[in-house]
């Protein structure tokens, strides 16, 4: 099945309801799905992984919506963000502090200063809206065009760029923030 392009198994599960030509593409794009949702979570890697398990369920049950105007990773990332905004709406009473206490929690905390770095920055994250880190995600961590993510988020190119710019700036001032807070 691995030798078949996206199109393919995209048909092969419309057509002959091939549930192993999905679960293909399944394999293909998890890994990159729950690293987005794990950027967008702030680090929470289990409600990342809560997620992309609905982002998948609600592909398959969308699957014959797919009509190619854009590739079906960017169709995924647009489901994938459209559920995470969802999971967003029914938190919106949980305060920053806690999204943080338990995606340190998740992330099976340790000291190294590797660890330490990426939590600062998911720290930093959080304090962005919404648009800001899904751009941010979307760009930096999959490496996709401003114009790309502009389709995955339904917006204009500029709100795109505008939008990194904002999210960058604000995790600048969040990061140097916390490393002179260490520094006294």
């Amino acid at each position: 099945m691995s030798s078949f392009s996206d199109s393919e198994l995209i048909s092969r599960a419309i057509l002959h309801d091939d549930r192993n030509a999905f679960g293909e593409l399944v394999r293909r794009y998890q890994s990159n799905v729950r690293n987005l949702l794990r950027k967008l979570t702030a680090g929470d890697h289990a409600a990342a992984d809560d997620l992309a398990q609905e982002t998948f369920i609600r592909a398959y049950r969308h699957l014959r919506t797919f009509q190619g105007g854009a590739t079906f990773a960017t169709w995924l990332y647009r489901i994938a963000y459209n559920v995470f905004l969802s999971s967003v709406r029914d938190k919106k009473n949980e305060e920053p502090e806690e999204v943080m206490e338990n995606a340190i929690e998740h992330a099976g905390y340790q000291q190294t200063n590797r660890m330490l770095a990426k939590l600062d920055l998911e720290k930093a994250m959080v304090n962005l809206s919404e648009m800001e880190r899904a751009s941010i995600a979307l760009s930096y961590g999959r490496e996709l065009p401003h114009e790309e993510i502009a389709r995955v988020l339904n917006c204009p190119l500029g709100t795109v760029k505008t939008n990194v710019l904002r999210g960058k700036e604000k995790i600048r001032q969040k990061l140097l923030m916390l490393y002179k807070q260490e520094l006294v």
